[in-house]
């Protein structure tokens, strides 16, 4: 048994290239499936015992995608089980997928889309701030007087007048969005061009301000994440300040708190409108899982109607029929 615990396992693909199995790289793509990190370890751990153990050191991708499908199946459900199989529908189609998550400041945006990368085996996250640091270099406060604020306090660099049932928060708000999102739909060019995944989070991207139609080369996918109790809301920005070492200071954004939940009313009313999945984040993890369950699925079905064939792929890839609803 020693013997066999030293040899390595190698994966062939259709070109009979040749790649040892990693446990590190099986356990990203279960793990598109909405499992957790150790979970999805467990299983890639499990798969290479049964192998090891039947002396299998040789196995075809498709043979391997199958077996996975099966341990999932077995070890933690049909659910998860199908769900991989739709992520890996939608790899085969080699078409960029566009992650946008929007959501007031606090709400976890940051942490949620590093995680959210993780499970997805996505390298790229660009934050809407950093689009708008870049902008501020380039033009002026006299040109641009909104984007050199912070979005909750945008209306204070207003220019023209409002008419009298307009809040300036959320005017102020707007008008920064729409400038920040000149900056957005280049990134997401600049990813089609590279055929490339990417999530871009921040503020700035607010349901209905970027309409998927406008890429048709990408599974453009946005989501919304909220934080609907006030008062874990308000923890966030404690926790922040202590993460951050006080470069991030509490006080600033809990003098500020009332305009931060005025704009996610407005963003939670604009994604009510257009459709947008709203997540509320009350736990880290369940969020994670559910915002990764939803994607999985909202991409497989955009691919079902771009490219009908994909599920006949998916039934020759390993055999398997799609059981239908995750």
């Amino acid at each position: 048994m020693e013997e066999k615990r030293n040899k390595r396992i190698t994966i062939l693909d259709d070109q009979h290239h040749r790649v040892p199995y990693s446990k590190g790289l099986t356990s990203n793509a279960i793990m598109a499936s909405g499992l957790s990190p150790g979970s999805a370890y467990n299983v890639a751990t499990y798969i290479e015992d049964l192998l090891v153990k039947e002396g299998r050191f040789e196995i075809h991708a498709g043979e391997l995608q199958r077996l996975i499908y099966q341990v999932l199946e077995e070890k933690a459900g049909k659910h998860y089980a199908i769900n991989y199989l739709r992520y890996i529908a939608v790899s085969r189609l080699s078409k960029p997928l566009v992650i946008l998550i929007g959501g007031s400041t606090g709400v976890g945006k940051s942490t949620i889309s590093t995680m959210l990368a993780n499970r997805l085996s996505i390298v790229r996250i660009v934050s809407t701030d950093a689009i708008r640091e870049v902008m501020r270099a380039f033009f002026s406060p006299t040109l641009m007087p909104t984007i050199h604020t912070s979005s909750f306090e945008a209306h204070t660099a207003l220019i023209h007048p409002l008419p009298p049932h307009v809040d300036p928060v959320v005017a102020g708000f707007r008008e920064q969005t729409l400038y920040v999102l000149v900056g957005v739909r280049a990134i997401i060019n600049r990813a089609l061009k590279e055929g490339t995944h990417i999530i871009v989070e921040g503020a700035h991207i607010v349901p209905g301000f970027i309409s998927p139609e406008q890429f048709p080369d990408a599974f453009i996918i946005p989501l919304v994440i909220t934080v609907k109790d006030e008062k874990l809301h308000r923890s966030h920005f404690f926790i922040r300040e202590v993460e951050t070492q006080g470069t991030r200071p509490f006080r600033r954004y809990i003098e500020n708190f009332d305009n931060i939940r005025k704009i996610q009313d407005y963003i939670v009313h604009l994604a009510s409108l257009t459709g947008v999945k709203i997540i509320d984040s009350v736990d880290l993890d369940y969020a994670v899982s559910e915002i990764v369950d939803y994607i999985i699925n909202t991409a497989y079905e955009m691919a079902r109607k771009d490219k009908p064939q994909v599920v006949e792929m998916t039934k020759d890839l390993v055999g398997i029929e799609d059981g239908g609803g995750g």
